[in-house]
């Protein structure tokens, strides 16, 4: 089985070599048959985050995710060896490869863009990768999320059978047993579903089995209390490949590791349930301003940049231009003053703000300006489900007739939503 045609997603392709070198950046040749398939997506100055992917599946497994972290980070989703846009050649098909080789590539990629330190986060195979950089390269890795992973999977004999197999009758003979581990049988015959499992039939079997030769030898049991990065552990509280226990070894052994277990998600449950994940992670690597501005023109700057990242860019685009020298005043008192003092202060986080945005306007009946931070508080992490609480509890203080019509509009805004993602928006 050749390689596939890249799927970038909606990011910009990059390559890079995966041989490490001394070399700046710019100077690195570019081998053809050892590059990594990669996108770019969010604010090129914002901070850094790398997204490793899960065996059998190519960097389209984070689009859930990308569209919360990537505006507030410089998201790099790269394709493991053999899968989506990468080439198999680029790790050993002898058998040998590791999780260091691995590794190595991924550095690589930070390299290439003179990332020295960068927040990281990974899928099974691509958590261990992370615990591994974080481990063994701690000056990197700044912030670390693990999801679904383990510090060590399946015994090395397992690894090599299924690497035999793969070699021997391709990626489609596992094919049929990723529904049920992987996600739930229902979950398998949604479009995301479907399209997960085509990108398994899509993978090169030489690099699928490289990458199982990874997994055969990958224990990094005894070098997880060594990891200083802040890290998140995320379990699928049904996930039969890497199951609780799992993550709770790799929450239990890393210092001041956090732990969130995701109900009713199995393998992939960033895919499956999409939410809770984002929220979690959303959550893990908030970067919130060290230095609170100090003047007008930072206090504009600072609270436009805000606005933008809880808002969005439509949204205060259209606000921008339809300003006036009537309006133009107040555009700027909110943008300095709601935005750039009150939203970017380190106090509580952006979930808390939306929660209590939220209770607010309800209780003045503030339905349009609802509508609009009901968005927003998906974008700052929180999930469908956690809304619905913050509505209950109005009920309660502000009113079964508010909270009441506090739920149409909710319902309304979640309706878009699905509809806007039916139609690929």
């Amino acid at each position: 089985m050749g390689d596939k045609h890249p799927r970038t997603g909606t990011g910009t392709r990059i390559h890079t070599p995966s041989h490490p070198t001394n070399h700046p950046p710019e100077s690195h040749p570019v081998s053809h048959t050892h590059e990594l398939n990669a996108t770019l997506d969010g604010p090129a100055t914002a901070p850094p985050l790398i997204l490793g992917p899960s065996i059998g599946t190519s960097l389209a497994v984070w689009e859930p995710q990308l569209p919360a972290l990537a505006r507030t980070h410089r998201t790099l989703r790269w394709d493991l060896p053999g899968h989506g846009g990468s080439p198999a050649t680029a790790l050993p098909n002898d058998g040998s490869a590791t999780i260091a080789d691995l590794a190595a590539l991924v550095l690589n990629l930070a390299d290439a863009h003179n990332w020295d330190r960068f927040s990281y986060a990974g899928i099974s195979i691509g958590g261990a990768v992370g615990l591994y950089l974080a481990a063994h390269h701690p000056d990197r890795v700044s912030s670390l999320a693990i999801v679904c992973s383990s510090a060590h999977f399946a015994e090395p004999s397992v690894w090599r059978d299924r690497a035999k197999l793969v070699r021997e009758q391709g990626t489609e003979a596992m094919v049929a047993s990723r529904p049920g581990l992987w996600f739930s049988h229902e979950f398998a015959d949604t479009d995301r579903g479907r399209a997960l499992l085509q990108d398994l039939r899509d993978t090169d079997r030489a690099g699928y089995a490289a990458c199982c030769d990874v997994l055969a030898d990958y224990d990094v049991r005894d070098v997880l209390p060594s990891i200083t990065a802040p890290t998140l552990v995320v379990a699928g509280r049904d996930d039969p490949a890497t199951p609780p226990p799992h993550a709770r070894e790799i929450a239990d052994a890393t210092p001041g590791a956090s732990l969130v277990e995701v109900a009713h998600a199995a393998h992939l449950a960033g895919a499956e349930r999409p939410e809770a994940v984002t929220s979690a992670l959303v959550t893990h690597f908030a970067n919130p301003d060290t230095k609170a501005p100090t003047d007008d023109t930072t206090r504009h700057a600072a609270g436009m940049a805000v606005r933008r990242a809880v808002l969005g860019d439509a949204h205060v685009d259209r606000a921008v231009a339809r300003t006036t020298p009537f309006t133009a005043r107040f555009q700027d008192f909110i943008t300095r003053y709601a935005w750039g003092e009150i939203w970017t202060g380190d106090g509580l986080d952006r979930r808390m703000r939306s929660a209590v945005t939220l209770t607010a306007l309800i209780a003045h009946g503030h339905d349009a300006e609802l509508a609009m931070h009901v968005r927003s508080a998906l974008t700052n992490g929180l999930t469908r489900d956690e809304i619905g609480e913050v509505l209950l509890q109005s009920a309660i203080y502000c009113g079964v007739p508010a909270a009441n019509s506090a739920f149409a509009t909710a319902q309304r805004v979640f309706d878009e939503i699905d509809t806007e993602a039916s139609k690929g928006s």
